[in-house]
Formats: structure tokens, C-alpha cells, sequence
């Protein structure tokens, strides 16, 4: 896309406020929203014929219910360490 990455942040991140931190971009924190950022801005792969709309809402569709969703019906291995680690 051509896109020029912004000037550099020369500032501790984790001590700006949050009003300040909702300001930088970042890169999506889970799969689902990684997702959902495909979902919204995927006009660049449909470029050239090389995917179709179809294929990549089956991929996210397949991604969703696969994956995401089966992986927040069971607790996350740190939930143990946090609670059941005698």
C-alpha cells in the first residue's frame, strides 16, 4: 500500500497516559481482532484476481468458529498457574 510508518514514539510507552497511549497505532493484540481487521480492510488482497471475496470470508468464518471460539471455551494454561498452582 505504499504506507510511510509514522515518526517514531521516543517516549516510555508504558508510562504515557492513556488518553496519549489511545493516539499510537499498534498492532492487533489476538487473532480475533486481527480478524476483524481483515474483515474491514481486505480490498488490497482482492487486487490482481488472486483472492476472492468468497475465499476470504470463509477463511475468517473458518478462523472465528475453529479457532477463536474454541480456544475461549477452555482456560488458558496461566489461568492454572494463577489459580490451581499449589
Amino acid at each position: 500500500n505504499r504506507i510511510e510508518p509514522p515518526d517514531p514514539v521516543d517516549k516510555d510507552i508504558y508510562d504515557l497516559p492513556p488518553e496519549e497511549l489511545s493516539n499510537l497505532p499498534s498492532v492487533p493484540r489476538s487473532l480475533e481482532e486481527a480478524l476483524a481487521g481483515l474483515e474491514e480492510d481486505h480490498d488490497f488482497l482482492l487486487e490482481g484476481g488472486v483472492f476472492t471475496e468468497d475465499l476470504l470470508e470463509k477463511y475468517v468464518s473458518y478462523k472465528m468458529d475453529d479457532e477463536v471460539a474454541q480456544v475461549g471455551l477452555r482456560p488458558h494454561p496461566h489461568e492454572f498457574q494463577l489459580y490451581y498452582d499449589l
